[in-house]
Order: structure tokens, then C-alpha cells, then sequence
């Protein structure tokens, strides 16, 4: 192409349709055999669209079912050959020769006819059927004498079509060309100067086609020339042009015609043959013309539809090599033998729901080749469907929606299209179009209930799948995908989501917490289903939990009260009767229902045949006379069971004083032990604890017995010295009882509770004072040392604190003990025993004194009992209220107060134990000071504030 001139035209026609499925019509003229990727021109331009719009709607070119030479190119919105046109191939001598396709693009749906007009080039030279041609030309042939040649072929038409012919040489004869009714030249040979057979027998010429292209292009024949003897006259048609007509698909051997020519001459060169020297390819297959007699037959297939007719170059030549021509026009026939053919063009596979109507589902072309009636075509649907068919060009048709649709009521239309033509008998065709309907979101999601209720058990596991709720959305695919929220509210002030969750695939409602139904029995809350659709439709549930009651709870005793730090007893005089009321058990149980339902029994009793407990109200009453013989201390364990299933149950110790009066009970009461609290780490306490006393056992063993090897060798050295050994006391020194060891005195505060493992000591400093030796079985003995005043020089001088004082402590009168019991001198001293152990009562009464006078206590819980071992010496017994008179036991109702007979004797007692010990004192000792307080804790300030509160 790049050695020639191309020339483009480009014609555009707008030309705007009834209906708006098709815009317009572009027509272009290109020449043939342009390469590929060559441009046909700007589509877009010359329509006047968006390059943007080809892509989205995806433009493409439709042929239908021709071949496909031109491309699209969406990007750049041209044309452009797609394969190399030849249009000898494509039209042969058709003309003008064009393509003719559609561009379609969708959403919506457009269509544009394009048509290419393919202008021809000269590519073809022209060419002869035969490679040579012979004449037999009788000598006395005249001049003038016409002698017909064979035409040259080219395919090219127009300009470049066969346009001349030369013949060389020109001694004999000369050409001479006659035009036709189609075109095409008739070629003679003529005659210019006789011939002579003596001089030259054989003439050979060349004939030369030539075309008008440019380039010029040829073909050439040898014409050989047999001069003969002579025949003057040549054959003649009794006709110029014949005509016959055949219907199309006829059979072979139809006979269409017999042409005749006759010749005057006589014998052999009157003798003429028939011959068809047409110049059309295809010709001589189609047809045959018989050589004696000119009949003239089909022989192949003719197609109203490929050619309407046909021109049969016919030649008739004598034996003298004279010849004439005429020509046969063979018009077809047509019949109906084509069905409509149906050419879906554009589709859409899927439609919303909500299209409205006369909406554009496809777009489709309908062509019969066949003529007249037999070409008219209608097209109809199949019945009951919401769509239609219109016609909006000659042979383009459009489908579309005549209602509305409803995915819910048909999802799926199956539409079927036949097209019929009008000729006799009637052919038809039909195509089934499947057409989905795409849901939209016009349906909510439906619970199946309107409300729902659940019920869960307490104490449940978090995470426990509690119950499912279900909707139904009618939609499809995502616009049916439901999703479950859980709305936003709050229980108890407490965001419902921290009680509940919703699965929001499956619908599944999960505890998110472990409920108690102690705490809480129901509560509601709303779950909502929305689907996936675009806007999202909801619809909404109210769900309420019902929270079922477990036996979780043990019953928890209220009366009597259990405390690590006091002792409570009830009081059961020696006369009380059958039935008497010892005490109530109270107790309840959280849970409800039968779970709550509380039975009471006696599990272990110190005399079962003494007590009984009421099942239902947890009263213990005495079940026969009570007798001296009874124990004081009565234990009983009661056992607190409800009705669950397992049974729960609690148990309780309530402890009983058989007594009649307070000091039988306490004497019975001050060993009580209380359990031990034990930590978690324990074990491991304990584990160092044996390891670090192991260690220090075998470290003190082994200094020992070094400190023994080396005493022994020491004594050993004394012994074997003969020296004697004189005991030597250091200043200060005090034998107590014969076996002290210390240096010196020291005074020793200790304040301790009955029953505390937790003791506060404190330590003074040494001094010369009397040293009181208690035996830790309130039996021991007390010895009184008399020491000189300390000097102010001595180191050891109580100087920067005063000393305690020296006879703070009781003087046997003062003691505890029977009323009027005294003792010898040395009793009085600290040198003799107890002679009359007290009693319980009266060690009671002392004990509790100390506690009150005290101010240096160790940390007392409620009810608990003090000791104290420090004294004033002007303390004396009746400085201590008779708690005998009116005892209060912590943690009961119950007051122990003693007869009026029994103060009397205690008060007398206590007159006489002051006078002994007022005359035991010595007379020389003057009257010391009071010794210091110690400084308060915050356990000794609790615990006076008490105190002063009783």
C-alpha cells in the first residue's frame, strides 16, 4: 500500500429511527487488501459518542453470519481491518460492494449500522480462459471477415477492470471491440487483407488483454491461424439474445433452451457446432449447450438467492472455421425454500425485578433471502409471559417487558421467539431465550414467631448456646442473607450485651455470663434481622430469658452466730423440764422454691437422749428432765438441709451450759479451742519452715557438742588443778527458787487473750525488783525478793525510766481464792505454795479484773478475755466488780446472775483476803509510784473505746 495513492471517503448519515434502539447509520469507502490493523475510521467521532461510553457498554461489531474483517478498538474508538478484503472474493462483479454490520453496545441497549463500501483496486490482470486459440481461415476469405476471440477475465471491475486489447501483428488482421448490455466488450478478429495459403500457411498472433488500473496490468493468448481452402460464408443465429427461465433448485438436465444458427455453404463447411464461450467463471458448471444441436442444459445447482440470472455467451462455427455468436439470458426462479433466519444480536441474560415496563431484554435481526411473499416474515412469543415483541427497523425487532415482574412469582422465563415467512408452504423458525429475573431487596426478613421465650438454668456456662431464633426473607441470594443484631439496650442499668450475644449467621442466642438467678430471674431484650441488600430491610423480635433456680446455695445460718473469736453457750438450768426451749436455729436459703424448703436435724450431740431439734423450725428443746448427772458442757451439731436436688446443707454448732449458775459454766468454757486458719501457701511455709529449723537443729547441735567437748576439757583441767571451786555471783544476781540463771531481774508485761495466737509482750528494762513466778498452771508458787534501792552511780540505774512498781503484785490475801482463806507468814512472803487452789469462778473474776485495769492489752476481738500481769498496789478486790453478779456471754441472749447469798459470801471473802494483805505487807516498804502505762495501740484504744461502750 505505501507504493500507491489511497484515497478514503468517508459518507456519514444520521438518520434518527422511530424507536430509540437504533441511532444511526455510518457508511465508509475503503479500498481492498488494506492491511491488517489498518483504520477505517473514528466510529466514535463520526457518531458522535463518548470513547468512555464504548467501554462500559461493551461496544462490539455484529456480522451476523458473515465473515468478520473489521475490528473495534474500544480504547481509541475506531475501526480497523481485522482481515485483509479481497473484494473479487468477497462480491465478485457485484457492484457497488459493500459490508454490512451493526454496532451494539448495552446498558441500555444501542445499535449502529455500519456500512463499508470496499472500493475495488487494480490487483487482478486480466486472463484468458485457454491458453491458445486456433483459427482454420479459409484462403478465399474476404476482407472483412470477423472471426471472434475469446474474451479475457478480470476479476476487477470499473477502471481496473479489462478496458483494451492489442493484437500483434496487424499484416492480416485488425482488432474490433463491440460493447455489450453489461459492460463487456465483444472481441473480433477482422479481416484486413486476404489471405494467401501458398505464402504463409501458419499466422500466429498474440492477443493482449489490458486493464485501465494503474499500474497497467495484461494478459495475453496465442492465436494460432491454419490457412485453408475456401469457405466463404459463416454460420448466422436465427437470433441475437435468447431467453429462458428456470426455478431455482431444479434438477439437473433441465432443458432451458435450443439456439440455432444456420450456414449456406455446403457439405462439411456447412456443418455448424454449438459452443458457450461465456467469460463468467462458474458458468460452465452450471451449464451445457450440446455441439450438434444447441440444447442447452443445466447441469449444477443455480440459487435464486446467489444469482436472479444468468448471460451465456453462445458460439456457433462452422467446418470452415466461420463462426457467429448470440447470447442466452437464464433468468431464476424463486421458491420458498429458506426459513427465517434469527439473529440474536444483543441479549441480557438477567433483568431486575423492578425494570419497568417496555424495557429492552434483547435486540435481534430476522432475514429470509428469499423474494416477495416468501421474504416477508412475522415473529411472535410464546403465550402467558410478561414480554412482547415490536418491530423497530425492516428486520430488526426488539423484546421487551409489557408488566411488571416478581422474582418471588417466577425467577426464570423461558422465552420462545418463532418467526414465520408468508410463502406457501409456509417455513418457519424459533429460539428459545432464557431470561433469569435478579432479585431486588423489596422484602423484609420474618421471624417465625412474634415474640419468643427461653428459659436457662442458673450457673451456667458462658458461651452456652441458649436458644435459636429464625426469620425467612423471601428474597435471593444476598438480599435474603439474613444477619442478627442484637439491639442496643440495657438490664439493670447493665448493657444487655454483657448478659447475652446473637450469632449473626445462624441466629444463635450465647450466655455471654454465667446468670444467678438469686440476682436476677428474667429479663428482655430485642433482636433484629437484616438482610444483605442495598439498603438493608430489618425487621425486629422481642426476646425474653426466663432464668430457671438451681440448688446453688447452701443455707447460711443466722442464729446462732459462728466467730472465730468468741464462744457462745446457751444456758439450761438443772431444773428445766420436758420440752424446755434451749435455743432457735435460724436459717435460710437464698434459692427459691423447694430449693429454699429447710429441714433441720441433730447430727452429733454430747447426750442424744438429752436434746431434739424441731424438723421444720430448727427449735432444740430438751426431750426429758434434765439431772444433776448431765454434763455442764453439751455440744450439739445441727445440721441445716434444704430440699434441692442434690441437697444442699449447713451445719451449726451450738453449744449448751447445763448449769445453773455462770461460774460451773465458764470453768467449762475457757479451753475452747478455735480451728486454725490456714493460708494456701501452707505447704510451701511449712517446707521452708522444716528446712530452716532442720538447718539451725544441726548448726545448734553441733555447737553444743563443741561447747560440751570444750566445758568437758575445761573440767577436766579444773579437777586434775586440785583448786577449789568457789561459786561467784555477779552484782545484781538473783537465785530464784534456787535455779535462775540470769544476770539480772527482768520484768516481763504480758497480755494475752484465752484463746489468740497473736500476744503483745513487752519488754522493760532490768531492774532489782521482785520477780513474780507464776506456773503456767495457775499452781505455781511466788517468791518475793527484797532488794536495796539502786544506786544513781550504778550503770545499771533505772535512769531514764521509771522503774516499775516493786509490790504491784498480789500478797496471798489479796489473791483470789475462798473467802477467809489466809496463809502462814511465808505464804505471805512468796516462799509457799497455794495451799487452796481457787476456783474457776474466782480465777474468772481475777482474770477479768486484770483486762479492765490494764491499759496495756494486746489486740482483743469481741468476747474475748484478758490477761494481765501488772498490778497497782492500791488495786485491790473491791476496786473489781463482782462479774459473778451479772455475767454476759458474747453471742447470746442469755444473762448468768448469781443469788443474792452467793455476793454476800464473795463480798465477805474479799474483806478478809485485803485485811491479810494488808498486814503481809513489810512496814518498811514505802509506797511506790504507779507504774507507767504502756503506749496504747490501735487494738488496746479499740478495745477500751468498747469497753466504755458496755
Amino acid at each position: 500500500m505505501s507504493d500507491r495513492t489511497m484515497t478514503r471517503q468517508v459518507l456519514l448519515f444520521i438518520s434518527v429511527l422511530s424507536l430509540s434502539s437504533v441511532n444511526g447509520q455510518v457508511s465508509y469507502s475503503i479500498p481492498e487488501e488494506m492491511a491488517k490493523g489498518s483504520l477505517v475510521g473514528n466510529i466514535a467521532q463520526d457518531l458522535g459518542l463518548d470513547i468512555k461510553r464504548l467501554t462500559s457498554g461493551r461496544a462490539r461489531v455484529h456480522v451476523g453470519n458473515s465473515a468478520e474483517y473489521i475490528e473495534l478498538n474500544k480504547e481509541r474508538g475506531v475501526l480497523l481491518i481485522r482481515e485483509r478484503i479481497d473484494r473479487e472474493a468477497l462480491c465478485e462483479q457485484t457492484t457497488p460492494c459493500a459490508l454490512h454490520f451493526q454496532i451494539i453496545m448495552e446498558d441500555p441497549i444501542e445499535f449502529y449500522r455500519i456500512t463499508i463500501e470496499i472500493i475495488d483496486i487494480n490487483d487482478n490482470a486480466p486472463v484468458f480462459q485457454k491458453d491458445s486459440i486456433k483459427f482454420e481461415i479459409s484462403e478465399s476469405a474476404v476482407t472483412g471477415a470477423k472471426f471472434v476471440l475469446e474474451r479475457a477475465f478480470d476479476s476487477d471491475i470499473g477502471i481496473n477492470g479489462l478496458q483494451s486489447y492489442s493484437l500483434n501483428p496487424t499484416d492480416h488482421f485488425v482488432l474490433k471491440l463491440h460493447g455489450q448490455d453489461d459492460g463487456s466488450k465483444k472481441v473480433e478478429m477482422v479481416l484486413q487483407k486476404p489471405l494467401d495459403r501458398e505464402k504463409r500457411e501458419q499466422i500466429s498472433l498474440v492477443l493482449t488483454a489490458i486493464d485501465g488500473g494503474e499500474p497497467t496490468m495484461s494478459g495475453t493468448v496465442q492465436i494460432h491461424v491454419t490457412v485453408l481452402d475456401a469457405n466463404d460464408n459463416a454460420p448466422v443465429f436465427t437470433q441475437a439474445i435468447y431467453k429462458a427461465g428456470v426455478v431455482e433448485n431444479s434438477k439437473r438436465g433441465t432443458l432451458l433452451t435450443t439456439v440455432s444458427a444456420t450456414d449456406i455453404d455446403n457439405g462439411s463447411n456447412g456443418l455448424v457446432t454449438y459452443s458457450i464461450s461465456s467469460s463468467k467463471v462458474g458458468i460452465l458448471d452450471l451449464f451445457q449447450i450440446n455441439a450438434s444441436n444447441g440444447e442447452v442444459r443445466l447441469i449444477g445447482k443455480v440459487d435464486y438467492e446467489t444469482a436472479k440470472h444468468y448471460q451465456i455467451d453462445i458460439e456457433a462455427k462452422d467446418q470452415g472455421g466461420l463462426s457467429d455468436s448470440s447470447k442466452l439470458v437464464v433468468d431464476i426462479a424463486d421458491v420458498n425454500d429458506n426459513n427465517p433466519l434469527i439473529d440474536m444480536m444483543s441479549t441480557s441474560k438477567s433483568i431486575p425485578e423492578n425494570s419497568p415496563s417496555q424495557t429492552i431484554i434483547a435486540v435481534m435481526s430476522v432475514h429470509d433471502p428469499d423474494s416477495d411473499n416468501n421474504g416477508v416474515v412475522n415473529c411472535v412469543l410464546s403465550e402467558n409471559i410478561p414480554f412482547t415483541i415490536k418491530s423497530t427497523s425492516n428486520g430488526f425487532y426488539s423484546l421487551v417487558t409489557d408488566s411488571d415482574l416478581d422474582r418471588e412469582r417466577a425467577s426464570e422465563y423461558n422465552i420462545s421467539v418463532t418467526c414465520s415467512d408468508e410463502g406457501v408452504p409456509s417455513l418457519s423458525s424459533s429460539v428459545t431465550l432464557t431470561l433469569q429475573i435478579s432479585d431486588v431487596n423489596d422484602n423484609a426478613p420474618v421471624f417465625e414467631r412474634s415474640s419468643y421465650e427461653a428459659y436457662i438454668i442458673e450457673n451456667n456456662t458462658p458461651g452456652l448456646s441458649i436458644f435459636t431464633v429464625k426469620s425467612r426473607d423471601a428474597d435471593w441470594n444476598q438480599n435474603a442473607r439474613v444477619s442478627y443484631i442484637l439491639e442496643d439496650s440495657s438490664v439493670n442499668g447493665v448493657p444487655v450485651s454483657s448478659y447475652v450475644s446473637v450469632s449473626a449467621d445462624s441466629g444463635v442466642i450465647h450466655a455471654v455470663r454465667s446468670f444467678d438467678y438469686e440476682h436476677i430471674k428474667d429479663f428482655q431484650f430485642r433482636v433484629k434481622a437484616q438482610d444483605g441488600g442495598s439498603p438493608p430491610l430489618s425487621s425486629n423480635v422481642t426476646v425474653k430469658i426466663m432464668i430457671q433456680d438451681q440448688n446453688d446455695n447452701a443455707p447460711q445460718v443466722l442464729y446462732p452466730v459462728q466467730t472465730s473469736s468468741s464462744l457462745v453457750a446457751e444456758m439450761v438450768p438443772r431444773s428445766a423440764d420436758v420440752g424446755y426451749l434451749v435455743t432457735k436455729v435460724v436459717a435460710v436459703d437464698v434459692d427459691s422454691g423447694q430449693n429454699a424448703w429447710l429441714s433441720y436435724k441433730l447430727q452429733k450431740a454430747t447426750d442424744r437422749a438429752l436434746f431434739e431439734v424441731g424438723l421444720q423450725n430448727g427449735e432444740i428443746r430438751t426431750i426429758r428432765q434434765v439431772n444433776d448427772k448431765d454434763a455442764v458442757k453439751q455440744r450439739l451439731v445441727v445440721v441445716v438441709e434444704d430440699n434441692g436436688q442434690p441437697s444442699r446443707s449447713a451445719t451449726v454448732n451450738v453449744n449448751v451450759a447445763v448449769a445453773d449458775s455462770f461460774p460451773e459454766v465458764l470453768s467449762e468454757f475457757t479451753d475452747f479451742t478455735h480451728d486454725k486458719e490456714y493460708n494456701d501457701n501452707l505447704t510451701l511455709y511449712l517446707v521452708l519452715a522444716l528446712a530452716v529449723v532442720s538447718f539451725l537443729f544441726i548448726t545448734c547441735l553441733v555447737v553444743i557438742i563443741s561447747v560440751k567437748i570444750y566445758r568437758w576439757r575445761q573440767s577436766r583441767i579444773l579437777y586434775h588443778s586440785n583448786l577449789p571451786v568457789i561459786p561467784y555471783y555477779p552484782p545484781r544476781y538473783a537465785d530464784t527458787l534456787g535455779t535462775g540463771t540470769l544476770q539480772h531481774v527482768y520484768n516481763y508485761e504480758v497480755c494475752r487473750t484465752t484463746d489468740s495466737r497473736k500476744s503483745d509482750c513487752q519488754f522493760a528494762r532490768p531492774c532489782s525488783q521482785n520477780v513474780l513466778i507464776m506456773d503456767p498452771s495457775s499452781t505455781g508458787t511466788m517468791q518475793r525478793m527484797q532488794t536495796k534501792q539502786n544506786n544513781p552511780d550504778e550503770p545499771d540505774s533505772p535512769i531514764e525510766q521509771k522503774p516499775p512498781n516493786a509490790d504491784w503484785r498480789f500478797t496471798q490475801g489479796q489473791r483470789p481464792g475462798p473467802s477467809g482463806a489466809g496463809g502462814p507468814p511465808e505464804m505471805a512472803m512468796g516462799t509457799g505454795p497455794w495451799p487452796n487452789p481457787p476456783t474457776e469462778a474466782e480465777q474468772l473474776q481475777a482474770l477479768m479484773a486484770a483486762a479492765n485495769v490494764s491499759e496495756a492489752t494486746a489486740t482483743l476481738g469481741p468476747g474475748t478475755m484478758g490477761l494481765s500481769t501488772r498490778y497497782s498496789p492500791q488495786f485491790t478486790l473491791q476496786h473489781v466488780p463482782d462479774y459473778r453478779q451479772n455475767v454476759y456471754i458474747p453471742g447470746s441472749t442469755a444473762t448468768l446472775t448469781s443469788n443474792p447469798q452467793q455476793q454476800q459470801q464473795q463480798q465477805q471473802q474479799q474483806m478478809a483476803a485485803q485485811h491479810q494483805a494488808l498486814q503481809a505487807q513489810p512496814s518498811e516498804a514505802a509506797p511506790q509510784p504507779e507504774p507507767p502505762k504502756a503506749a496504747q495501740t490501735p487494738a488496746s484504744k479499740k478495745k477500751s473505746t468498747k469497753k466504755e461502750k458496755k
